[in-house]
């Protein structure tokens, strides 16, 4: 009768000596009676791939009906090596460190089927940045309008991105009480160490790579639980980030004067003569980056187990969800128009299923895909004045940032039917 209680609670809460808890939950833990010291070094690499649609509001000739007008193709690749460490400080206290090395962050653009330089809004540009129009120009008649941007193109991207610092702490560990869950709470600190991206630049050259760093200081909390249940390990997962602009932050008003591409020239800004004038310093004229929070669930199965070699085999399959906070920062269309933008908040959706494989208690590999769908949301919309009832009596109320080709009704770009893949290959080596 012992014995068969034994084997039940083996099963139902798992073996002290077992695989160890979830991914989500592990924790370097060190100066335990068992064992002195825990360090985990793990190298990864993860490669993200994104699409949307790209469509544009459009104002239906003799009428005050708005509808959209699908432009280009926005697809995004990020490839990146990721170097994590994570020590154990005390019994159930980490400090982690990671730095990424960015091989490519490019985005591409390309015409949608049916839209081509002889019907697109992009292209076919009578509008200046404040809001007057090009001398003799008119939709039946652009010989003399403006492109916002060249399609197709490319734009590259790469380069050391931020550190990041972490501290997290187990305030249940299950493999120490299997009577509790793991559960870990944790803050990182991601700092703007990476070299300041400038979207105003020119990266469609293959040799002129543009830099990655946003200078935003990023503090993001979270917890996590996990519980083995024989073979199944759920857990759970909860994070919110905190963004604070450093002193460095790019502002538009850095690029007031025109930027010249391939075929055509396009000033960034609509009221450039209000920049740090007034209100508009360099914080109300520059990034604004989103507050970003998110959850994800879902449990790893146990396939395969050999205590006596420790070795093991599991499945993981989890489900995501982010909200991102609207802002001003780098979004899909930054590369093109070059300069920040006002975006509007969304959500991403999705899942992720993976596997790990452990050889002994010095070796792990894991491999995981991720997809998530990100909902439609504008990518251009500034405000055009702080105080709309004074804009006649006080002009430097309008915002510098303003520009009528693209932020006024009728002329706002969006994203939709957002995808995004990612595949992660990853390689542990715990001492």
């Amino acid at each position: 009768m012992l014995r068969l209680r034994a084997v039940l609670a083996a099963l139902l809460l798992g073996a002290p000596l077992a695989a160890n808890a979830a991914d989500i939950t592990r924790i370097a833990s060190s100066l335990d009676e068992d064992d002195p010291f825990d360090l985990f070094l793990d190298v990864s690499f993860a490669r993200t791939q994104s699409r949307s649609k790209i469509v544009r509001e459009q104002l239906e000739p003799g009428t005050t009906t708005i509808s959209e007008h699908t432009e280009i193709w926005h697809s995004a690749v990020d490839s990146r090596l990721n170097i994590d460490l994570a020590i154990g400080l005390y019994q159930d206290l980490q400090f982690s460190f990671s730095l990424p090395l960015i091989l490519q962050q490019n985005d591409s653009y390309g015409f949608i089927s049916g839209t081509d330089t002889t019907n697109s809004t992009i292209v076919l540009n009578c509008v200046n940045p404040d809001g007057s129009f090009r001398t003799n120009c008119t939709p039946s008649n652009p010989a003399n309008s403006a492109s916002l941007f060249t399609v197709p193109s490319t734009h590259r991207r790469g380069g050391l991105g931020n550190m990041r610092f972490g501290l997290a702490y187990a305030f249940f560990n299950e493999e120490k009480d299997p009577t509790k869950p793991m559960w870990v709470v944790g803050i990182d600190y991601e700092a703007p160490t990476a070299k300041m991206r400038d979207p105003s630049l020119d990266n469609t050259v293959e040799d002129n790579r543009g830099n990655v760093g946003d200078r935003v200081h990023k503090y993001t909390f979270y917890t996590a639980f996990s519980r083995r249940m024989g073979v199944a390990d759920p857990y759970f997962r909860v994070h919110y980030t905190l963004p604070v602009a450093g002193p460095g932050i790019y502002s538009n008003c850095f690029n007031r004067a025109e930027v010249a591409g391939e075929g055509f020239t396009s000033p960034t800004l609509g009221t450039p003569e209000n920049c740090f004038t007034g209100r508009w310093n360099r914080k109300e004229t520059g990034i604004k980056y989103p507050h970003q929070g998110g959850f994800m669930f879902g449990s790893e199965f146990t396939a395969f187990n050999d205590r006596t070699k420790g070795q093991k085999f599991s499945l993981d399959l989890r489900g995501i969800g982010n909200y991102v906070s609207s802002g001003r920062y780098y979004n899909e269309l930054s590369a093109a128009l070059r300069k920040l933008l006002a975006t509007q908040d969304y959500f991403q959706v999705g899942g992720q299923l993976g596997a790990t494989a452990i050889a002994g208690n010095s070796f792990r590999l894991r491999a995981a895909g991720t997809f998530l769908y990100t909902t439609d949301h504008a990518l251009t919309g500034e405000d055009l004045v702080v105080q709309p009832d004074a804009i006649d009596e006080r002009p430097g109320d309008v915002n510098p940032n303003y520009d009528f080709r693209i932020d006024l009704p009728s002329r706002r770009f969006r994203a939709s039917e957002g995808k995004t893949f990612r595949l992660d290959l990853q390689a542990t080596f715990m001492f």
